[in-house]
């Protein structure tokens, strides 16, 4: 069989593992294609290598796509993202000594109250928080900053967001050049170990359900090799359920921790998968539901409505940004393999507090929870 060489980019992160296990479980070379990955500093670099056609195919943050295909920051180009890669997966973390602050104010460590966290971080900074995120198109930013926007203590100015490699966040904050992250693991696990900081918060307390990374590609090579593309899908989407499969977690962490590959601890990769978070030394794990998702609940689905949420909070209108997520190409691709496919590609985003049945080509799916964690919905045609 012929086999397509296909440059994919992406950054050291657990969520890149789709694309990891796509080529070492040979899930690619099935489809008649070798996946060469290509490992990237910063998510900047990826950004331009992909833009500049050095890349075929990428590991990207879910608002990238939309913000170059917009024309937002950097090298603009048309992105499509063809699927999510994973869904949430990320972290807030602060230094030690904000931590003890943020208790002088009543704050009680409680992982997973996004309302009393962001009051006590709040009330503990005495001057702009100084906050590392990885990229300034990311779903770190958008979240966080939709999180302190709710609460009556913000103001505008209160913090400042610095950009920082996922690599180099804990070096940044052990420096003292940062006093709160947001950061995909298990670069917020590596802080804990590290004795930087404590984390927080995980970033799924603010959107239940939130797209964070997404298989990324210019819009002429998937116009130019239909063929490859639709290869290339499968082949992630197929590593995606395998991922999703608890049987298959110590694998995936002996995978990831190569030195090829993420060159880390297998513990701190360990804990991400499994949801098990470890929020300062020696305190024991918290079980955290819906940490980081591969596949379930239709989680590779490129959702419009999800696009359109992203470039309303870059500034843009809804529908300028819904053509960047192509909920269409998935239906090409991977419709005709036996994927089941929900009868609509937008849905009211946040409405679901509990798993939900909805339509879909082969009877019903399970779809959420997706609530936002202050009970606000957005809609599709009529975005708040």
């Amino acid at each position: 069989m012929t086999r397509d060489h296909i440059n994919c980019g992406y950054v050291p992160l657990v969520d890149s593992a789709p694309l990891i296990i796509a080529r070492e479980l040979r899930f690619a070379e099935d489809e008649g294609i070798r996946l060469n990955l290509l490992r990237q500093p910063s998510w900047s670099a990826l950004r331009d290598l992909l833009a500049l056609g050095h890349l075929d195919v990428a590991h990207m943050l879910s608002p990238m796509p939309v913000a170059m295909s917009l024309g937002l920051g950097g090298l603009a180009a048309p992105i499509d993202a063809l699927m999510v890669l994973s869904v949430n997966g990320n972290i807030v973390g602060v230094s030690n000594a904000l931590a003890d602050g943020m208790r002088a104010q009543g704050w009680d460590g409680a992982f997973q109250d996004p309302r009393g966290t962001a009051s006590a971080l709040l009330k503990a900074a005495d001057a702009p928080l100084r906050v590392g995120i990885p990229f300034p198109f990311s779903m770190h930013r958008l979240l966080f900053e939709y999180w302190m926007r709710a609460d009556p203590a913000y103001t505008p100015g209160c913090y400042e967001i610095i950009t920082t490699p996922p690599p180099l966040m804990a070096e940044t904050m052990a420096a003292g050049e940062l006093d709160v992250f947001c950061v995909g693991e298990p670069w917020g696990s590596m802080a804990v170990a590290g004795e930087v900081g404590e984390l927080i918060l995980p970033m799924c307390a603010i959107w239940e359900f939130a797209p964070e990374k997404v298989l990324g590609a210019r819009r002429d090579w998937v116009t130019n090799n239909p063929q490859t593309c639709g290869a290339v899908m499968r082949a992630v989407y197929r590593a995606a359920k395998w991922l999703d499969r608890p049987d298959n977690h110590a694998l995936a962490t002996e995978i990831l921790a190569r030195s090829e590959h993420l060159d880390l601890p297998g513990h701190v990769i360990d804990h991400a998968i499994r949801g098990q978070i470890v929020t300062r030394l020696g305190a024991a794990p918290v079980q955290t539901p819906h940490f980081l998702r591969f596949h379930a609940g239709a989680a590779n689905f490129p959702w419009r409505s999800q696009a359109a949420w992203i470039g309303t909070q870059l500034g843009a209108a809804a529908a300028q940004s819904t053509g960047s997520f192509r909920s269409d190409l998935f239906r090409t691709y991977l419709g005709p393999s036996g994927v089941d496919m929900p009868g609509a590609s937008a849905k009211l985003e946040g409405a679901m507090r509990y798993p939900t049945a909805v339509a879909s080509t082969k009877g019903h799916m399970i779809l959420g929870p997706d609530a936002f964690f202050n009970g606000a919905t957005f809609d599709f045609d009529t975005p708040e």
